[in-house]
């Protein structure tokens, strides 16, 4: 891939940086109800989602720090997690299509555990520095679709008032970034940003300029008779 990614990276990493923040906030005002430690793995078993820019986040990392047996190991946990995912998804959706209600779903879907790929036999993560922002935050508690949430394993008591991590501002502003980054590589998937894809499928995607919609603009743009992207007035993508 001929994209320069760190740009992109760095307004990523800003972003976990405000989390980052929250959190750290949180921990220092609440120091008995936030139980995050080393080793406890409670939010590497949730199902969720990533946005596109985190996706591509997490996926640099790991062919950069990752190689041999050991990655071609991680690969293969996260191809089982990522057709578990499936499944289970598949199941909800057909649920949903034969009229169960749609919160219920999701709740039952936010029941399911699934290992993530990146979880060690000491129940570290592997790609810990460079982890998701819901993992970051997972300790405290947070709101998605106006609905409180909170880990089972901390001190906080359901039904008390706490200040809240929104993860919806933070989702849109990921939402944001990711269509920036397809506004700016010229892709022809136009709607790329709006895919939003579980960490075991964003270890094992091939993120390259096919995948990204960048052959597809170059070949067509050549068809139409513009000059040729490689030529002295083209642009090289």
């Amino acid at each position: 891939m001929g994209i320069d990614l760190i740009p992109f990276f760095k307004k990523y990493e800003a972003i976990v940086a405000r989390a980052e923040a929250v959190f750290a906030q949180m921990k220092h005002e609440y120091p008995e109800e936030v139980r995050c430690r080393p080793g406890c793995s409670d939010c590497c078993f949730a199902l969720f989602d990533l946005t596109l820019i985190e996706a591509l986040y997490l996926n640099y990392h790991f062919n950069q720090k990752m190689d041999g047996k050991k990655k071609a190991q991680l690969v293969e946990r996260a191809n089982a997690a990522d057709r578990k995912a499936y499944r289970i998804k598949k199941r909800a959706y057909r649920s949903v299509q034969e009229g169960k209600d749609e919160a219920d779903v999701l709740r039952e879907v936010a029941m399911e555990r699934i290992r993530c790929p990146l979880l060690n036999e000491k129940n570290l993560c592997e790609l810990y520095d460079y982890r998701p922002i819901a993992c970051r935050v997972y300790g405290i508690p947070t709101a998605i679709g106006g609905k409180g949430h909170t880990c089972g394993l901390s001190g906080f008591i359901p039904g008390q008032r706490y200040p809240t991590f929104n993860q919806d501002i933070i989702h849109g502003h990921l939402l944001k970034l990711s269509a920036e980054f397809v506004r700016e590589i010229h892709s022809a998937h136009t709607r790329m940003a709006d895919i939003l894809v579980p960490v075991s499928m964003a270890l094992i995607t091939d993120y390259n300029d096919e995948y990204l919609g960048i052959r597809a603009i170059a070949s067509e743009t050549t068809s139409k008779g513009s000059p040729d992207p490689g030529g002295k007035d083209g642009r090289c993508l």
